[in-house]
């Protein structure tokens, strides 16, 4: 299960927690202007935007989980199991298998109009990375500076959602998630109104009863709507520092604590949290075992290379000593 959120202040951010039982020691990968894509059914692309994310390298190729471009696009792939249908090829369409769909919209796309346009002739198709490596049920949340859509492709097709709320989570099908957010139209963060009936005296006996309602399990439903009342409802400075904290807290509301969703023999947490500066280019990360923000920036790296460069990440705690 995962959760990703698009948050701006006086810049972009774009970001999420992901939360699986086990890691792939995936690391924040740089991919630059001239390395080559070599895809399985569309033509190759050679020189394209660079690409910085967090991406598990496998064979010298880059299975992004979340990125963005240089041009400040962003994209994450979010788990949609029993959900997701991926066709066999089709003539008269692009043929995108899966893993190469982040890479494929990030190298030539700047704008989210640029993506609904290319979207028309996509045909996500059921291709794996390799037989260690199955194709993972997906759905994916793309967003520029001005707007978010939610990508499906199910039994019916491909389809595209505007997505005001720029938040994406996991099953149901994010129509779902649309009809869902009207059971909580009564949450608010004000104080709470007595309108349970008007001639009865009600005292509330703590601050923030209006959020009484708001769930906090961890499934994918209530994070969707915890997240978005979480972001939508934040308040915080325009400055750099304020808004990359402010981001983190936003995950932070939804994020897994190990040992609380057992998945089979093991436990699902929070692996990592990201946030990039879109804007900028520079990406944030910490980890379950590191809360300290860790950076790396796009724009320090030469981009007209043609190999990948990747950064392992910091799993271990700093503690700030202070007597």
């Amino acid at each position: 299960m995962c959760t990703a959120i698009t948050f701006k202040t006086k810049n972009h951010y774009f970001g999420r927690n992901l939360d699986l039982e086990f890691s792939y020691l995936e690391t924040v990968t740089i991919t630059p202007r001239n390395y080559p894509f070599n895809f399985k059914l569309v033509n190759n692309i050679i020189s394209h935007y660079a690409i910085i994310g967090m991406a598990f390298v496998c064979n010298d190729y880059p299975l992004y989980y979340d990125a963005t471009n240089e041009k400040g696009l962003s994209m994450a792939g979010l788990n949609f199991p029993n959900n997701a249908y991926y066709f066999k090829k089709k003539n008269n369409k692009n043929n995108v298998a899966p893993f190469e769909f982040i890479p494929y919209i990030l190298c030539q796309c700047a704008t989210i109009k640029d993506v609904k346009a290319l979207l028309k002739k996509i045909n996500i198709v059921n291709i794996d990375f390799s037989e260690q490596l199955k194709a993972s049920p997906l759905h994916w949340i793309i967003a520029d500076e001005e707007s978010s859509i939610c990508v499906e492709q199910t039994i019916n097709g491909l389809k595209i959602f505007d997505n005001p709320m720029g938040v994406l989570t996991n099953n149901p099908p994010f129509d779902y998630h649309l009809l869902n957010i009207a059971n909580y139209q009564n949450v608010t963060r004000e104080e709470v109104k007595n309108n349970f009936a008007s001639n009865l005296e009600i005292k509330s006996y703590s601050r923030g009863m209006g959020s009484i309602g708001l769930p906090g399990d961890l499934s994918s439903a209530s994070r969707f709507i915890k997240a978005t009342f979480t972001k939508l409802n934040s308040v915080c400075k325009d400055d750099e520092i304020s808004s990359v904290n402010q981001f983190f807290h936003i995950l932070t509301s939804v994020e897994q604590q190990m040992g609380c969703c057992r998945v089979h023999d093991k436990f699902e947490y929070t692996i990592y949290s990201s946030c990039c500066n879109t804007s900028k280019g520079i990406y944030y990360y910490k980890t379950y075992n590191n809360s300290q923000i860790n950076a790396i920036d796009l724009n320090k790296e030469n981009l007209n290379s043609n190999k990948l460069i990747s950064y392992k990440l910091i799993e271990n705690q700093n503690f700030n000593i202070q007597n």
